[in-house]
């Protein structure tokens, strides 16, 4: 019963949102009271749904629940179906769950917003689209729910608009994630041109039997879509800009919705990138890079919410390498997004505590010894940094170690690089928390005059303590005794052996223990950097490798020298040509008709003598012409 009506997973958010956007003023005194009992809803039904399957046999935990037909076409019909499997069911408890967390911490966070009820439509309308990504039995419907959060991705970060920085972020997020998109919709192509559909089931079943350069094209260009979604290389430019949408956005954005799409689509497609091992390969060494990358870029920015936009790089990083391991790192890698999706969403909105508590002040230079002033929001995000770093117990410890053990199981150079690549990846990441902590809430007060920092209300407070017991215990409850990874089985398949996933083991183990002593080096680093002495309240020049992470390893400049610059110049040699050659080719058969026609104009005077003695010479013409031929 409750499986079989999973629709209204989807309907419910997607009725605020509708309800919200279309009530129009009359709905701005409870919008936003509806807007978040909705999800709640969602949530509620799919615990539901949950305790339903784990009663079921494993080997039938995947149902696929038909809704409508979408559209048919010829030969081709697309159904809008959806399938309800132990990865989806995961995904939908995470988006819903966190997402109401993130609409109750929004009542407090927005209620000085004139536009707050419009505000809560786009949070639905998120969910809403990302659920139907998640829960779409095929690629064409998993495409309508991806464009749908690009959309409601760009109504969020530019939900400001009067800010001429958040438009041009909206925008920036719009048109980087086309470019991906573009990969996925061709893929799309391929499937049906190669498969004739584009229904999991038969493309994922005939992938083993399709050739290796085929399932190589498809898998690199759904890697391309992933990279725009989850902002991994060379599509990650948008990711910072996108904090300068309100603060609940940049939670649920970076923690539970659209940055794991890309992670969803890559574990979807496994029998993909396992018959094109090139292609599985690049998805490994692209999460790699990116994991160093974003957290290089971490540990340079004085802006809180960049810090920590830099670190969803890197932890996104983790999970698209764990992906690109195969069905060794399929469960790793879920289950360190979800345990991601809570201490994030945790950091996030005490992040956003914190510049309630100052003004809106973002530079973490101008806070300091805030932990007294604001006890709940230190401890909550305390915790949360805690299990971002890898601090042994916390979520992030289980899942994190799950896939540097996994990494290195893979052997050879590969596993070597790609293993110490994780390894760095923890030092760093202990390194550039430790700094946003000890700037954030320790060391000498750096505030600006007349703020006073205050603790916020318990709208805002409540969700932040409950991702706080999410980031402490829920790594736990997902990977001691294999069960998630057991439970994962029925949809992306078993390894042939479990790694990490034991506690003894990874108490035990030299890459537990590697992290661990690189983790504490982190931390003593930025506590000997930031700790010891006062944190000036203007950025000092750096050296290079500092002066690079401040802008973002040049992101930005490589994008714009490599794409926007000759894109620029192709248009405007585009346009001359236009302009030159074909306006001149038709506006000279243009000047060519009038000039004819002005000269034969000349030819009528109006006069009738004119024309009698034209009649004349034409008479006397045609009559010597006869006199000759006779």
């Amino acid at each position: 019963m409750v499986l079989g009506n999973a629709w209204l997973l989807i309907a419910l958010p997607l009725a605020g949102a509708a309800l919200l956007l279309l009530g129009g003023r009359r709905t701005n005194g409870w919008g936003h009271l509806l807007a978040t009992a909705l999800p709640i809803a969602s949530f509620g039904w799919a615990v539901a749904a949950l305790v339903q399957m784990l009663g079921m046999d494993p080997a039938e935990r995947s149902l696929s629940v038909p809704v409508y037909t979408w559209f048919s076409a010829g030969g081709f019909t697309a159904e809008a179906n959806l399938l309800l499997d132990p990865l989806s069911i995961s995904f939908v408890l995470l988006i819903t769950g966190v997402g109401s967390l993130i609409h109750v911490y929004s009542i407090g966070y927005m209620s000085h917003d004139d536009n707050r009820r419009r505000f809560f439509a786009y949070l639905n309308l998120f969910v809403a689209a990302m659920l139907v990504l998640v829960l779409a039995d095929n690629y064409a419907l998993m495409f309508l729910g991806w464009e749908g959060v690009g959309l409601a991705s760009y109504l969020l970060i530019g939900f400001w608009q009067h800010k001429p920085s958040a438009a041009v972020a909206a925008k920036k997020a719009f048109l980087v994630n086309r470019v991906g998109d573009m990969g996925l919709l061709i893929a799309i192509m391929l499937m049906f041109s190669a498969f004739g559909t584009v229904a999991y089931s038969g493309v994922l079943g005939s992938a083993d039997r399709a050739g290796e350069g085929l399932m190589a094209a498809i898998g690199l260009l759904l890697l391309l879509g992933a990279c725009g979604k989850s902002a991994q290389l060379p599509l990650q430019s948008w990711l910072l800009d996108a904090m300068e949408g309100p603060t609940p956005v940049s939670a649920l954005i970076h923690a539970a919705t659209m940055v794991t799409a890309g992670v969803y689509l890559i574990v979807r497609s496994g029998p993909v990138f396992e018959a094109a091992p090139a292609a599985q390969l690049t998805v490994a060494v692209i999460g790699a890079a990116t994991l160093l990358a974003g957290a290089v870029i971490g540990c340079a920015k004085d802006d809180i919410k960049k810090a920590l936009a830099g670190s969803t790089m890197s932890q996104i990083g983790y999970m698209t390498l764990a992906a690109g391991l195969g069905p060794v790192g399929y469960a790793a890698a879920i289950a360190h997004l979800i345990t991601h999706g809570f201490f994030k969403a945790g950091l996030f909105l005490g992040a956003g505590s914190v510049m309630h508590g100052m003004n809106d002040e973002v530079d973490m230079r101008r806070y300091g010894g805030l932990r007294k002033a604001m006890p709940i929001t230190f401890a909550t995000f305390g915790l949360g940094y805690l299990a971002i770093i890898g601090f042994p117990l916390l979520s992030g410890w289980w899942t994190k170690e799950g896939i540097i053990e996994a990494a290195f199981a893979t052997g050879g150079t590969a596993g070597a690089v790609l293993g110490g690549a994780t390894l760095l990846g923890a030092g760093l990441t202990a390194f550039y928390m430790t700094r946003v902590m000890i700037m954030t809430f320790f060391g000498q007060k750096r505030w600006d005059p007349g703020v006073h920092p205050h603790e916020s209300p318990v709208s805002m407070t409540a969700p932040m303590v409950v991702l706080a017991a999410g980031s402490v215990f829920l790594g736990a409850a997902l990977v001691f005794g294999y069960r998630f990874a057991h439970f994962l089985e029925p949809a992306v398949g078993a390894p042939e052996e479990h790694h990490a996933f034991s506690m003894a083991h990874l108490l035990t183990s030299w890459t537990s223990l590697a992290a661990l002593g690189l983790m504490v080096a982190g931390v003593a680093t930025a506590w000997f950097l930031y700790g010891r002495a006062p944190v000036p309240r203007t950025a000092p020049a750096g050296n290079l490798v500092t002066v690079a992470a401040r802008n973002e390893l040049y992101g930005n400049a490589i994008n714009e020298g490599l794409f926007m610059r000759p894109g620029q110049a192709l248009t405007k040699a585009l346009t001359a040509f236009d302009t030159r050659v074909v306006d001149g080719l038709v506006n000279g058969i243009g000047r060519s008709v009038r000039d004819g026609s002005t000269g034969l104009r000349t030819t009528q005077t109006g006069f009738a003598r004119t024309y009698a003695l034209t009649m004349l010479f034409g008479a006397v013409i045609v009559v010597a012409t006869l006199a000759v031929r006779i």
